[in-house]
């Protein structure tokens, strides 16, 4: 008897929290049912996610930037169907197969002429762990450089070049030869690209955390000098790529001719995991150079068809519902409400970013009460200011939302590229609610705190520990 899916979600959905406590990741379980983030989700669709009672809840973190055209798009749900109705031959493996063929076309098509060599394959991680070693052959170099505050992935490779002691703390040795340039300093880079043994530097040109860009002229120079110096220039577009900050590319903000670009969650409709890089024949060829080495760099599942089929639905529902002109106009929209906000609320810093991924973040106010909370609070963890705005609007306003990093007071929001007015609308109304509220009442923002404090001690959790 086949495994009837829907009768066994009926009957168990609400076990969510439960079955992962118990097989699956029980400190996650722990911190999300501390913040208020334990809610149970039954269906989504566009940028709303449902309860079983039927509350919308205003997705505005688009599971990480995967969402861009929305949850569940029917557009993507039809090349699926369409694909398993053909009965495909999938993952044959000696063979070349024709979806993953036309997917190459596709993106080549968007990233110029000058890319015309295509790696498929699963996420955006494997996807930067592909470029650093296609960069290293086809360099004969060894170092690697990334920008400070850079995050590329939790593999190993992608790891070595991310810049965050959080992620990297307890796995080393990483990556022999990966290190960093100060941020938005040509001076630092270019006297660590002059000894001619730097294989690749890679960057995200909006960091995913804090949402960080540098001066105008810094990328365009930076590509210069790596040019100067024969050092491949990398563009990881995982998070900004395909519509996110406004242009296709977040590359193309600054005109800039990236050897190699990496790409995947949007690619994927929301569906089937589905990453790239997209890179010069020259390059490409250097790996595979001998017949013998034709599947010298390979993954499994990275060309199957279903993955194909959502990443050529995908482009497609980005173009046909000029997705990317979208995004640039409700950024910008998104831009002005919230500095029209900064006005009204000296604890706003600053408002930054591209199109549809924005950071709000947030300094000391100037009232009594509230600066005193805020000392308070700093004085536990200084991030934890951040995930009560988060909580807040969660628990208040049903929006979803993120803190940009580690120990920042900064708010991300990444939402559908498809929103119009309501959904702008929405979020600008309770953002402003739950400032208000913060900056007038000390005892939740101080009792949030402490409650936070004591689940993470209640864990058994010893830094210092760690830290040896």
């Amino acid at each position: 008897m086949p495994i009837n899916l829907k009768e066994i979600v009926a009957n168990r959905l609400g076990e969510n929290y439960d079955l992962h406590d118990k097989y699956v990741n029980r400190t996650l379980v722990k911190v999300l049912r501390t913040i208020g983030f334990d809610k149970v989700y039954a269906r989504a669709q566009g940028a709303y996610l449902y309860d079983k009672e039927g509350n919308d809840y205003l997705d505005f973190l688009s599971g990480y930037a995967v969402y861009s055209i929305g949850r569940n798009h029917p557009a993507i749900q039809q090349a699926i169907k369409d694909v398993l109705e053909m009965d495909l031959p999938n993952m044959v493996q000696l063979d070349c197969a024709l979806m993953s063929g036309l997917l190459a076309e596709a993106l080549v098509k968007r990233t110029g002429p000058e890319r015309d060599a295509v790696f498929l394959c699963n996420s955006g991680t494997e996807a930067n762990e592909g470029a650093l070693k296609f960069a290293r052959c086809a360099t004969g170099r060894d170092k690697i450089l990334a920008l400070e505050g850079s995050y590329h992935g939790l593999s190993y490779g992608s790891l070595s070049v991310t810049n965050n002691a959080n992620f990297q703390r307890g796995f080393g040795p990483l990556l022999p030869g990966a290190g960093f340039v100060k941020y938005n300093d040509l001076a630092d880079l270019e006297e660590k690209l002059k000894g001619k043994d730097v294989a690749a530097f890679i960057v995200e040109h909006v960091q995913g955390k804090g949402v960080n860009i540098p001066a105008d002229d810094y990328f365009p120079k930076a590509q210069e000098l790596c040019r100067q110096y024969g050092t491949l220039f990398i563009s990881d577009e995982v998070q900004t790529g395909l519509g996110r900050t406004g242009k296709m590319f977040a590359y193309q903000h600054w005109n800039l001719d990236p050897d190699i670009v990496t790409l995947a969650k949007a690619l994927s409709g929301g569906y089937v995991p589905c990453a790239a890089f997209v890179t010069r024949r020259d390059i490409y060829q250097k790996v595979f150079s001998t017949l013998d080495r034709c599947v010298v760099h390979s993954s499994t599942f990275g060309r199957n068809n279903l993955a194909m089929a959502c990443g050529l639905a995908t482009l497609s529902v980005i173009d046909d519902e000029n997705l990317v002109e979208n995004a640039a106009k409700r950024g910008e929209q998104l831009l002005n409400r919230l500095r029209e906000l900064q006005k009204k609320h000296d604890i706003i810093k600053e408002v930054r970013g591209k199109g549809m991924m924005l950071a709000i973040e947030f300094q000391q106010p100037r009232g009594l009460k509230a600066m005193m909370a805020w000392k308070a609070l700093h004085a536990v963890d200084k991030g934890l200011f951040p995930q009560i705005v988060t909580s807040q609007l969660l628990d208040k306003h049903r929006i979803l939302s993120q803190v940009a990093g580690h120990n920042t007071d900064v708010v991300k929001i990444l939402p559908p590229l498809t929103i119009g007015d309501k959904e702008i609308d929405r979020f600008i109304a309770a953002l402003d609610d739950v400032l208000e509220n913060i900056a007038s009442i000390s005892g939740p923002m101080l009792e949030f705190g402490t409650n936070l404090v004591k689940a993470a001690m209640s864990t058994g959790y010893n830094k210092r520990a760690q830290e040896k």
